[in-house]
């Protein structure tokens, strides 16, 4: 299994080299499924979304598709993840993305279409790899989902925790010292990735790839 896991997306070349080097192909050869359905619940500007369809388009994809696993059935999801070499997980809401996984029935297919694709998580896209969504976190730390009670498991492909957006101007806790001391009763490893940073995993094999700034806990 192949996942690159990101904070803020293909936004640098260091990022970008190692997602080619992952597809094994040329960006002429490779074509992208954008999944925006972690998306669907923010309101207001979504410019940064926008943005992350602009990183991906100066890449030269052959082509980008988008596909909405909550507005669209399987038989319209399915071909379009099939024929795809990248699997690309846009951020949001990671509670509604994983609510999609699983009611759409990807979640099952997954593991099998992962043995020669590569998956690319962007915030949420990267944090539902985790063994589960880590509500506390989500809600002491970014302020959200301050109305779930409960932790959903996630799609559980690694052995510990992603938290994006470190030093980020729209989360002003996502700093070092205050995410330390919201995390010190986690035992679990944690990568704490600023949007120039993210972590690639091959095969159980773990590298951290970033132009900015990030920390490991645990």
């Amino acid at each position: 299994m192949k996942l690159l896991l990101t904070s803020g997306g293909i936004t640098n070349k260091s990022i970008a080299n190692v997602l080619f080097s992952l597809t094994e192909k040329k960006p002429e050869d490779t074509t992208v499924v954008f999944i925006p359905t972690a998306s669907n619940l923010a309101t207001g500007d979504k410019d940064w979304l926008i943005n992350d369809l602009i990183n991906l388009k100066k890449l030269n994809f052959k082509s980008i598709e988008i596909t909405d696993i909550s507005a669209v059935d399987e038989s319209i999801w399915k071909p379009s993840v099939e024929g795809a070499d990248v699997l690309f997980f846009e951020g949001g809401d990671t509670y509604h993305l994983m609510d999609w996984l699983n009611k759409s029935g990807l979640a099952k297919v997954l593991p099998e279409l992962l043995k020669d694709k590569v998956y690319v998580g962007v915030s949420a896209g990267s944090m539902v790899t985790n063994k589960d969504l880590l509500l506390k976190i989500s809600q002491v730390v970014y302020g959200e989902d301050m109305d779930k009670d409960y932790d959903m498991a996630g799609l559980d492909y690694v052995d510990f925790y992603i938290m994006p957006h470190l030093n980020s101007a729209h989360f002003e806790n996502l700093r070092e010292d205050f995410v330390r001391n919201a995390v010190k009763d986690i035992n679990e490893k944690i990568y704490v990735l600023d949007d120039n940073s993210a972590v690639k995993v091959v095969d159980g094999k773990i590298d951290v790839i970033s132009e900015g700034k990030w920390f490991e806990i645990n």
